[in-house]
């Protein structure tokens, strides 16, 4: 999911909420037979909001191509989307829940992300049919207790992956046979790329609604993915495993190599073209996700691949396919039966079919994509066996996400050292509510 920074006191100005636009109150209208007849009422017209901190990335074209593709089929209802700035969208989101006068539904984040904010959010069991629920993936982990069965709070619409996508014309040019499955083979391949001309992997901020930096928590899930079993990454939530034990430092001082060794760019604190980079042919691998995959595609075309990032001492087996967000009901709406009715309408074939014509994967169950790179991704975890994980940022602490975005990416660049930086999300740990360290998620 594209990725954005949390942090920030929530800003209660009704100027700015007043802005951004709220949820609005429609006064129903009738039609009546004027030859004497008996009266008809058409179905009510409805003004609903939607929030999304999406940018203009292939989520949020999905998202306005999805609340057309509804509104068409449903023209009494008419829903306003709301293009937020993401780097304080939960700080807007929680203002306008103290004055209730945010939206009716919002873009929101999977996992400890959902429980974190659930106290605006309606749970959806009751409102939209348990059957529909129970054809779309990952509600669980927008679940209390991460359990489908205590209802969900986010409808997904689509499933995302962190993944790397490479160019396969400039792999063959620099003699580079097959795609890195470990830490050295990643740095052989590096040698050969950059020796023909390439920057290996480009880092930067470019096409992400974030801060100045990269977001280091995609390349992170699949560091501890190639550290520890799945198993483990609930260790490191309650503290088992800590930040900066011994484990943790080997593999992130093997991820500082690439910088030291000349697999990244030099700027990777800096850039913010490193997408065009990509898509230009100038660098040959990028760390991303699927919310960019037909941009790929289009630059590209049969050039572009993905691969598993191979930040493990062994060959890597584990692949970040997640539900990462959705569109949350907000408690306060005063439409919540219209919104349940959009939301159960994500799971037509009409809504699968708009999403998968963006590029995108439906989290549908049983859907298909017809993007040969999204297809590649899906098998990954299907005919090829690769373990499914989370997003790493998704089942760790809020106050930890916070102080890695900040920390992590100047370890990266060498400005931080490995024990320094991994001393504060230790810290950063140390620093949480007692609730939130113990040994189920919340």
């Amino acid at each position: 999911m594209r990725r954005t920074l949390i942090g920030g006191a929530a800003v209660a100005c009704a100027a700015v909420l007043a802005a951004c636009g709220g949820s609005s109150t429609t006064t129903p209208s009738a039609t009546t037979d004027t030859s004497g007849g008996a009266s008809t009422s058409a179905p009510a017209p409805v003004t609903l909001t939607l929030w999304h901190n999406y940018g203009d990335n292939g989520s949020g074209k999905a998202t306005h191509d999805l609340v057309a593709g509804y509104m068409k089929a449903h023209p009494n209802v008419t829903i306003k989307v709301v293009s937020q700035p993401a780097d304080n969208y939960f700080a807007l989101l929680q203002a306008a829940a103290v004055s209730k006068t945010g939206p009716d539904m919002a873009v929101m984040w999977s996992g400890l992300f959902t429980l974190k904010y659930k106290s605006y959010l309606q749970n959806l069991k009751g409102l939209v049919p348990d059957a529909t629920l129970a054809t779309v993936k990952g509600t669980e982990w927008t679940s209390d207790g991460f359990d489908k069965a205590n209802g969900a709070y986010v409808m997904p619409f689509q499933t995302q992956f962190y993944i790397g996508f490479y160019n396969k014309d400039a792999f063959a040019k620099a003699g580079v046979a097959a795609v890195p499955t470990t830490w050295d083979e990643l740095f052989a391949a590096c040698g050969k790329l950059k020796s023909a001309g390439y920057t290996p992997i480009v880092y930067g901020n470019g096409g992400q609604a974030l801060g100045a930096v990269f977001y280091p928590w995609e390349d992170a899930s699949y560091i501890l993915g190639g550290a520890f079993s799945l198993a483990q990454w609930k260790d490191v939530y309650s503290g088992t495993v800590a930040w900066n034990s011994p484990a943790m430092t080997a593999a992130f001082t093997k991820w500082t190599q690439m910088y030291s060794k000349g697999c990244t760019n030099q700027d990777v604190l800096t850039k913010t073209n490193n997408i065009d980079d990509f898509t230009s042919g100038k660098a040959a691998m990028i760390v991303d996700g699927t919310w960019d995959s037909q941009l790929f595609t289009d630059k590209l075309k049969t050039s572009v691949a993905a691969f598993v990032p191979p930040f493990s001492d062994t060959p890597a087996k584990s692949v970040v396919d997640f539900p990462g967000d959705g569109y949350a009901m907000t408690s306060y709406s005063q439409h919540q039966k219209d919104v349940a009715d959009f939301f159960a309408w994500l799971a037509t074939p009409d809504a699968v079919a708009i999403v998968n014509n963006d590029g995108l994967i439906p989290a549908v169950n049983g859907s298909t994509t017809t993007n040969a790179l999204n297809q590649q991704m899906l098998d990954l975890g299907g005919t090829q066996g690769f373990i499914r994980l989370p997003m790493l940022d998704n089942v760790v602490q809020g106050g930890v996400v916070d102080a890695g975005s900040k920390i992590l990416p100047s370890v990266l660049a060498g400005k931080t050292s490995v024990s320094d930086g991994l001393g504060q999300l230790k810290s950063a740990w140390d620093q949480l509510p007692e609730a939130n360290r113990g040994t189920e998620y919340k």
